[in-house]
């Protein structure tokens, strides 16, 4: 990541579960295995992710016979804003893995539908599940990086926090900051004089923005992020807009 403020913000267990919540892409690396790209994943009530896989990947190949593998599930979070660096952040979660047993499938699978509209999923609800199989993560340690720092989380402190409560519409928010707000998000910034930087959002959670801030000029320093923090946290879309407008009116004054 490029130059980056960093400043005080969310928790490294509620960082961690928000990676994890099941937006960002994941891999599941076991010792010895091939990794496998995750088609699906999400975090339970508890932290415990859900992962779908090919029943004839590698991974679901070697856990054949085994009640359980130590596997450690990678998790790469993308701006869905486009940038030349789009990687806001990692996580790292170290466990065993094991297959969700039978009676408890069905549930499962619908659990992760909820976020994965699926087909395989659905099939998973009905069947033995074909094709693809369900995997549960026992998890023992977390390792976060991301703009506020690197961290490790206990597994209790990982089960205990909750994500981020706009983790599932963010990638929305930031497309409609990005579309209709630009000029409101480069007036947060004080004047820099000419050329005007190009403000772009980067990030977002319930204690403020994350910019990506850069000069259009080729003699111009590297683009750098800024923390802009909301006035207040905010915990639905009332609250998120009302933040939104605070930010607006203290940059127009």
């Amino acid at each position: 990541m490029d130059q980056q403020r960093t400043v005080s913000g969310p928790s490294p267990a509620e960082r961690a579960r928000t990676l994890a919540y099941g937006v960002a892409g994941g891999v599941l690396v076991t010792p010895g295995v091939p990794y496998a790209p995750i088609p699906a994943h999400a975090a339970g009530k508890d932290g415990a992710p859900l992962l779908l896989l090919p029943a004839a990947s590698p991974v679901a190949t070697a856990l054949v016979g085994n009640a359980d593998l130590p596997a450690t599930l990678r998790i790469s979070d993308v701006a869905p804003v486009p940038f030349p660096d789009r990687v806001r952040g990692r996580a790292w979660l170290h466990g065993w893995i094991s297959e969700v047993p039978p009676a408890a499938r069905r549930d499962a699978a619908l659990r992760l539908a909820r976020l994965h509209p699926r087909p395989e999923l659905l099939d998973l609800a009905r069947t033995d599940g074909g094709d693809h199989v369900l995997l549960t993560l026992d998890v023992a340690q977390i390792e976060v990086d991301d703009p506020w720092g690197s961290a490790t989380v206990e597994p209790e402190d990982f089960a205990q926090a909750g994500p981020d409560p706009f983790a599932a519409i963010e990638a929305g928010v930031l497309a409609h900051l990005d579309g209709c707000h630009r000029a409101e998000l480069r007036r947060l910034l004080p004047e820099l004089g000419e050329p005007a930087p190009d403000v772009r959002p980067l990030g977002l959670d319930r204690l403020g923005l994350w910019l990506r801030c850069s000069i259009p000029s080729p003699d111009a320093p590297e683009p750098f992020d800024l923390r802009v923090p909301f006035p207040h946290p905010a915990h639905d879309l009332p609250s998120l807009r009302h933040a939104y407008a605070c930010l607006w009116q203290a940059a127009a004054k």
